[in-house]
């Protein structure tokens, strides 16, 4: 496996979708634009993987689609124009969910996937609505963060701000960190407020809001669970690493996707992004990436259209007990380096072929995707430290992280 995705590595355990939720039928044919009832369809991040055992307890993205009551999607109601942060200031009976609610759900979007497919009965093309997710209102000029696996394979996406709803344009996606940024043409929107995931604690209180199984500004709160886990999972697009994510209680399901994760104050500190579950729904344990890493993404993407992201240059295989039996290897578990990229930071360090790397930074390897999240968690310019294993020796040298741009 290269670390800037030139190979497809196969993933540690098996991520897959969690099972449709399938509501009535329409009794009749759906007209254009129109976002009645029709059968859900089931999108995981790594949908595409084949014959993977399902075991318990798997990280599942939730891109599950959920229906929205039919009706028009062209109701003429202005959008709410706050602007400004509203403060937080919890008194009397009024808990601390009830005042972040009041404040950061007006930027907390639903965001609609529709997808064109030939109506038999009308001879049109019509557009259909597939799914759903939300998105997080950043900037009042009408940008909008949300998840990749969001507008994945949407034809038209239909924003829904306040009550009224605006079809978005994707302004670019970064399916490795499953982070997208869309717009929509409207000034003076409610942008939230973005706070710092870098000083988070375990156990503070947060309120996630979203819009699961298709119910807007869904409000629900726990606290922080831990913080600094990291997963790689596999999708149609490539690796997808998700590193040092906010794990929460709050309650999170299909559609939260792309939400908001506020502290107790309304700011966003992050964007729910993934569940662990047997089943597919909350099972209490949810994962949010950080907002400072998204934001930093956001900002690129809206300068650039796209993201870059740190590399290192090697293309690896992971050890096991068994494969270090087998050729005699010196450690049990690490990631044997098969070729180094020429003129890679990887190259410039000293790392060869036949190395097995063992640490990146502070980040213990075992395995290829060991390597992957280690990498991203680092910044583009950043020198680490990588310990090696060459013969019966062990060497840390140091490696100055260069950008992607062009690898991919």
């Amino acid at each position: 496996m290269s670390d800037d995705l030139s190979a497809q590595p196969q993933p540690i355990q098996p991520v897959v979708p969690p099972p449709a939720w399938v509501p009535p039928a329409p009794p009749v044919p759906e007209p254009p634009r129109r976002t009645g009832s029709s059968r859900a369809f089931v999108f995981g991040l790594a949908g595409v993987l084949v014959g993977a055992a399902l075991t318990a307890a798997v990280l599942l993205a939730f891109v599950v689609p959920a229906q929205r009551d039919g009706g028009s999607t062209a109701r003429e109601v202005p959008a709410t124009t706050r602007t400004a942060p509203v403060s937080i200031e919890v008194t009397g009976d009024v808990g601390f969910a009830e005042a972040v609610a009041a404040k950061a759900t007006p930027s907390v979007v639903y965001v609609q996937i529709e997808q064109l497919r030939f109506d038999p009965f009308s001879g049109r093309t019509v557009a259909r609505a597939v799914g759903n997710g939300s998105g997080v209102i950043i900037r009042s000029d009408g940008y909008i963060l949300t998840n990749n696996h969001v507008v994945s394979g949407a034809d038209r996406l239909v924003v829904t701000i306040g009550t009224e709803d605006v079809t978005a344009t994707v302004v670019g996606a970064d399916p490795s960190t499953d982070l997208a940024v869309v717009k929509v043409d409207r000034t003076g929107l409610p942008a939230a407020e973005i706070g710092s995931s870098a000083e988070l604690r375990v156990g503070q209180p947060v309120v996630a809001i979203g819009a699961p199984w298709g119910l807007e500004k869904t409000v629900t709160s726990g606290i922080i669970s831990a913080l600094g886990r990291s997963s790689v999972a596999e999708g149609a697009s490539g690796l997808t690493a998700y590193t040092s994510l906010i794990q929460t209680d709050a309650a999170i399901n299909p559609g939260n996707s792309g939400g908001a994760l506020c502290d107790a104050k309304g700011r966003v500190i992050g964007i729910n992004t993934l569940i662990q579950s047997t089943s597919g729904s909350f099972a209490g344990i949810g994962f949010a990436i950080p907002i400072d890493f998204a934001m930093g993404v956001a900002k690129e993407i809206i300068a650039t259209g796209r993201a870059t992201h740190p590399f290192l240059g090697v293309a690896t295989a992971t050890i096991d007990e068994a494969t270090a039996e087998r050729f005699g290897l010196p450690v049990s578990a690490g990631a044997y380096v098969q070729n180094v990229v020429t003129g890679s930071p990887a190259e410039r360090a000293g790392i060869q072929a036949g190395d097995i790397i063992v640490r990146i930074g502070a980040d213990k390897i075992e395995s290829v995707e060991d390597v992957f999240a280690a990498v991203r968690s680092h910044k583009v310019g950043e020198t680490v430290e990588v310990e090696v294993v060459r013969g019966s020796r062990r060497l840390t040298v140091k490696a100055t992280l260069a950008a992607d741009t062009g690898r991919r």
